[in-house]
């Protein structure tokens, strides 16, 4: 097949996009696919084409700040015109390596609708409602899939945390998220009202004090359960991407009914925010008494080789390579698979 893999962007995942990007690249190419790698925030665009052996892109230990105009402008412009988008024109499919913004709240993917260009992921209105995790916890709550207590904060229109917080305070500490972000960028614990910190929208949810999991969901099928080990008290952004930071455990050692448990709840998270013939990544954490909660469901999760929806394939005994084949012929937008 004539692939196009886009990855980069103008995110705050960026570079862990990239990283993705050349790994996938490589993968489809050793596949015997014609593959043409893109950044289409980079200057220029087109990475390599076709790719060329190289040293793995490293993520660096700090995520990058805000999303730059300028690599919006430049994303844009590529995506909507010239030699860009002729290529992706021209290929069978785009294989999405985007992480976080416009690659993973349904902005590219809803260009791609209109232009009519199959793409590898879940459809525009699957992305933008697992995106915004207020919103897709509310209904992954309404469909039978158990959620943290949660409370809505906007720094912009409430002078401060609403008195919900307070009581989630009172009995212990809470996370604090963007409402919409990933890789657990700007993710901190506080343990007084004065500890919260928000630059924007956030969500705050208890802290959950037993072990975390996380089940990669293929189609209707999930992958063995991955327990993530950590030696810090969040999976942040530090933890997730630098080698050694943390131990993840594939399969994960627990009863086959509690695994069951783990991937029937990610199987229903994935049927309910819509991702049909798509894959996901569902993220768990237990209480203090071992009963999980669904943190967030991941529309485009990390595809380096150590990222956790590849691990969960090598316990399945898939290899990297023909993960990223599989992952390849699989879709949720509503396009022919070739």
């Amino acid at each position: 097949m004539r692939v196009v893999v886009l990855c980069g962007g103008e995110s705050s995942e960026r570079d862990v996009s990239r990283a993705s990007g050349w790994a996938v690249s490589r993968a489809l190419t050793s596949r015997g696919h014609d593959v043409a790698l893109v950044d289409p925030a980079a200057e220029p665009p087109i990475l390599a084409d076709p790719v060329r052996a190289g040293d793995a892109v490293r993520v660096p230990k700090e995520p990058p700040g805000p999303a730059d105009p300028a690599l919006q402008r430049r994303m844009y412009s590529a995506l909507t015109s010239g030699p860009v988008l002729d290529l992706m024109q021209r290929a069978d499919r785009v294989f999405i390596a985007l992480h976080g913004g416009w690659g993973e709240d349904g902005h590219v993917q809803a260009l791609f609708e209109l232009a009519g260009i199959p793409f590898t992921g879940a459809g525009s209105d699957v992305c933008a409602i697992t995106w915004h995790k207020g919103r897709s916890q509310a209904l992954l709550g309404a469909s039978g899939v158990p959620v943290p207590p949660r409370v809505l904060y906007d720094p912009a229109t409430q002078a401060e945390p609403p008195v919900e917080v307070k009581h989630l305070l009172a009995q212990g500490p809470v996370v604090v998220k963007p409402v919409a972000d990933g890789s657990s960028v700007s993710v901190l614990k506080a343990e007084r009202i004065e500890d919260i910190r928000a630059d924007g929208p956030v969500l705050i949810e208890p802290f959950l004090g037993g072990r975390e999991f996380t089940v990669a969901v293929i189609g209707s099928a999930a992958l063995p359960v991955v327990e993530i080990e950590l030696t810090t008290a969040l999976f942040d952004y530090e933890a997730k991407y630098q080698p050694g930071a943390v131990r993840e455990i594939c399969p994960a050692e627990v009863s086959p009914a509690f695994a069951e448990q783990l991937q029937d709840l990610a199987v229903r998270a994935h049927q309910a925010l819509g991702f049909g013939r798509s894959y996901s990544r569902t993220d768990f954490r237990c209480d203090a008494s071992g009963t999980p909660y669904c943190l967030e469901v991941n529309a485009l999760p990390g595809l380096t080789p150590g990222s956790l929806v590849p691990r969960a394939a090598s316990g399945a005994g898939i290899s990297y390579e023909e993960l990223v084949d599989q992952l390849l012929h699989t879709s949720g937008d509503g396009s022919p698979t070739p």
